[in-house]
């Protein structure tokens, strides 16, 4: 399967303004480009690339003053199943972690495990370990909170959208690491493409979060917004929390004026497929 990609976003920003963005795969997948990111900016602007410390590719470019336009576009071959689950997968000891998953243990910005710790053990201590416990605490999460693209906040906490029961993916995903996290297994946050291939077109295509877990001796993908396995993942970047992988982030005052991502079966496109970038 080959899996067409791409984003279409426009910023005003008031004076010239250094700019990070996370929009490029991640090298896992670069094995899988059918057609390299091609990249553009309207106004041109020169640009270059590094890898953060979580090893994301990150773009570095300045936006002048007014309209500033960003486009990426590409093509990435595809398995066509499912994200694989393994409910035989087992936690691993502490003592028996990798050192490089500590990390992933610890409360963050946006996850809170020291709020959430009692309710977490209370909830979900006595469940069998494993799959089924990670799955459980998914399960949760998905029925607990409401999705709502209207009431998004960016600095809503786990601990908040467990109060506030709302929220959009990146909340459903910071709540279900930090009762992950509280329950001494390594979560971390996922964002990057999603189409609905395989799946009823009940939400458009879009840039999602899910989480990845560490269990059965390997990270593994677990999504407590959708809940269910899913086609075509093509994963941009990871961190502890949303603070460590934004799509954009600004040295400066901007305001978001339109946003579009594409992902889809080039086999089944949509009738309103972007037009191609110049090659």
């Amino acid at each position: 399967m080959l899996i067409r990609f791409g984003y279409d976003i426009t910023i005003d920003c008031p004076q010239p303004t250094p700019l990070i963005a996370m929009l490029t795969v991640r090298d896992e997948r670069l094995s899988d480009l059918r057609r390299n990111e091609m990249v553009e900016t309207l106004p041109t602007v020169p640009s270059r690339l590094y890898r953060d410390l979580f090893g994301n590719t990150c773009r570095r470019f300045t936006a002048g003053p007014g309209l500033f336009r960003l486009r990426g576009d590409g093509v990435v071959a595809d398995s066509g199943l499912t994200d694989p689950v393994d409910w035989g997968a087992q936690e691993s000891p502490i003592a028996e972690l990798p050192d490089d998953t500590l990390f992933y243990l610890l409360g963050s910005r946006y996850c809170e495990t020291d709020r959430l710790s009692d309710f977490a053990w209370g909830m979900f201590g006595n469940m069998q370990p494993g799959w089924a416990r990670v799955q459980a605490i998914c399960n949760y999460v998905n029925g607990h909170i409401r999705f709502n693209y209207m009431n998004a906040r960016v600095t809503r906490t786990a601990y908040e959208a467990w109060q506030e029961q709302t929220g959009v993916c990146r909340d459903f995903a910071h709540l279900a690491i930090a009762l992950i996290r509280c329950m001494n297994i390594p979560a971390r946050y996922v964002n990057g493409y999603l189409g609905d291939i395989g799946v009823p077109v009940v939400d458009p295509m879009d840039y999602s979060a899910w989480i990845e877990v560490f269990i059965g001796g390997r990270w593994m993908t677990f999504d407590p917004r959708n809940n269910k396995p899913r086609i075509g993942r093509i994963k941009v970047a990871h961190g502890r929390d949303a603070a460590d992988v934004p799509l954009i982030h600004s040295f400066g005052p901007h305001v978001l004026q339109s946003f579009n991502v594409w992902c889809y079966d080039l086999d089944n496109p949509p009738p309103n497929r972007p037009a191609d970038l110049p090659a």
